[in-house]
């Protein structure tokens, strides 16, 4: 999801979309421990994606601070 698509949507869909990052980061970090992991790339993705909401975030509550 590019940063596009996310300025469209409303701070506690923002909220919603960083705790399933979240989630999917812990469950990519098992699966590499675990030695299960295929795409160990996939790991770096959820990671930007995750700042890049937190990134936006910020944006929107410093506007709303304006």
């Amino acid at each position: 999801m590019n940063a596009n698509e996310l300025r469209d949507k409303t701070p506690d869909q923002l909220r919603e979309e960083l705790a399933n990052l979240k989630k999917e980061s812990f469950n990519l970090r098992f699966q590499q421990a675990t030695g299960q992991l295929e795409n160990p790339a996939r790991i770096r993705q959820a990671r930007r994606a995750a700042a890049r909401v937190k990134t936006i975030l910020n944006e929107k509550a410093q506007a709303a601070a304006e």
